[in-house]
């Protein structure tokens, strides 16, 4: 009997560790220095200093309902009510946005890009791949809003964690945006972990998910059912891009087909051919942009009403 009790013990003792090494995992997940992503995006031909020198901008604060300030860079080269608010993925900061923030700006758009919680410059202890971010997602819109007035056309453009975030924001929040683009999203947090357990930990998803999801709970309070765009995706009306690179192989194509699918109202899909995760732009940037202004001319702005530069 002691024997059993003892193997029980040791069988238990190892999966609460597992459970706090997975949450460890998720809460504080390594980011990628600044200085790592700044030289990539230069090299790259993304990043152009002497442009961003002289482009009309100012760094703001925009305080997080949770305490600590979202820190963000709105571009306003043009008199116009026109914005876009991009959100990056995890482990990247605002530099990794202004890409895009470029293609919009290009299109007669003013910019605001910002860092995530525990990202960039931004305060916040956790990374909740989307469920505290999304709160944080709604004081800047708010924000914007408040500082431009009540005639803003506004869209939000989301990469990986925070097209996931944008998405939950717009579901189960408020559908505060006039149109969104969710690039490289995952539809469910569960199902995006149990496919990334089975493939790099190479056990069964459901020996470590219900108690690292309770773990999580009693941690930072909050579930992995939490995190689902794929319940919250029928609640958002206004106009949906997606888009997925049919590479990637870490949040897989078939997440965002299903989001399609299951969105009701205006919306595109665009499945790029080439890149992996969050590549999509980078490696389709021509097919990219066309699919971009087809969007932009079908769903938000008319054509003759649009500014090209």
């Amino acid at each position: 009997m002691r024997k059993l009790l003892r193997i029980l013990f040791w069988l238990l003792f190892f999966w609460l560790a597992l459970a706090i090494y997975f949450t460890n995992r998720l809460l504080y997940m390594k980011k990628k220095d600044e200085e790592v992503i700044v030289r990539r995006e230069k090299e790259a031909g993304r990043l152009n200093p002497e442009r961003l020198q002289v482009l009309p901008k100012r760094h703001v604060d925009i305080a997080s309902p949770f305490g600590y300030m979202l820190k963000a860079v709105v571009a306003e080269p043009y008199q116009t009510n026109r914005y876009v608010i991009i959100a990056h993925g995890v482990t990247e900061t605002k530099v990794n946005s202004i890409k895009y923030a470029e293609l919009f700006l290009e299109r007669g758009f003013n910019t605001l890009i910002y860092d995530h919680r525990r990202h960039g410059e931004s305060g916040g202890k956790t990374t909740s791949f989307g469920h505290y971010e999304k709160f944080d997602l709604q004081a800047v819109v708010n924000w914007l809003k408040q500082e431009k007035g009540p005639d803003l056309l506004v869209g939000i453009h989301g990469e990986s964690m925070g097209a996931a975030t944008m998405l939950l924001y717009a579901g189960q929040l408020e559908d505060g945006a006039d149109f969104y683009i969710a690039d490289c999203p995952f539809s469910d947090f569960k199902q995006q972990l149990a496919y990334l357990i089975k493939k790099d930990f190479k056990i069964t998803p459901s020996l470590l998910l219900p108690l690292g999801s309770a773990v999580l709970r009693l941690r930072d309070n909050y579930s992995l059912r939490h995190v689902s765009p794929i319940s919250v995706i029928e609640n958002i009306h206004h106009p949906v891009l997606f888009i997925h690179s049919r590479k990637d192989d870490y949040i897989l194509p078939s997440m965002t087909e299903e989001l399609f699918q299951r969105k009701k109202g205006p919306k595109m899909l665009y499945i790029a051919e080439n890149g992996g995760h969050a590549q999509s732009f980078n490696e389709n940037q021509a097919d990219y942009e066309r699919v971009v202004d087809e969007f932009l001319q079908t769903y938000v702005v008319p054509e003759q009403d649009r500014l090209f530069h």
